[in-house]
């Protein structure tokens, strides 16, 4: 059996990651959604193992200095991070994963995983993402102009991408990313041995 492919999916705050990917993962057979770990309080309704590991402070520095991540990040005075064990389990039992990560993180994964794709979300326009942002009428003027700095950095990376899927109708962007996953399926290497 051939070990599956890591798909890493990111873009700026209100491309509409999550989104597509909601179209995506049900539509498709052995893939796995990566479930992050943090040191936040679960929200209301949120299940540990589901939404997130909630782990304590104490667990997740154990975990760093055990090399137990992907990539980690601080931010907001808490700990997020992409467990190893969990994503490397379904790899090797010849299933896809896919992670949901910030474009820093992303390349971080990359970095320690040369073979997993990139794959960057985007609006249709810079103009699009800012309308977006303002639509959902839950951040201040102040969080949505650094959202915005934030999402001019990341398109300055995304060069470093394998793959840009283009967001401006949910079902063709989840069409785009199901194709690029389905194309990485059909890869010589993951296939040769069909003919053996």
């Amino acid at each position: 059996m051939s070990k599956g492919n890591l798909f890493i999916v990111t873009g700026p705050s209100g491309a509409g990651k999550g989104t597509v990917l909601g179209r995506v993962m049900p539509s498709m057979e052995d893939l796995h959604y990566s479930v992050s770990a943090t040191t936040r309080a679960p929200r209301e309704g949120e299940e540990d193992g589901v939404n997130y590991y909630f782990l304590r402070k104490e667990q997740f520095l154990e975990m760093i200095g055990q090399g137990a991540f992907l990539e980690h990040a601080e931010y907001v005075g808490n700990y997020y991070g992409t467990p190893a064990g969990p994503v490397d389990e379904c790899l090797n039992k010849g299933m896809d994963v896919v992670l949901e990560i910030e474009v820093q993180g992303a390349l971080i994964v990359k970095q320690k995983r040369p073979e997993a794709k990139l794959v960057f979300i985007i609006p249709p326009s810079f103009s699009d993402l800012e309308l977006r942002l303002r639509s959902r009428g839950t951040e201040t003027e102040e969080t949505i102009a650094k959202r915005l700095e934030k999402a001019r950095e990341e398109y300055q990376m995304a060069d470093q991408y394998d793959y840009i899927v283009l967001n401006d109708k949910v079902e063709k962007a989840a069409d785009e990313l199901r194709a690029i996953i389905l194309a990485s399926r059909c890869a010589v290497g993951r296939r040769i041995n069909l003919l053996r």
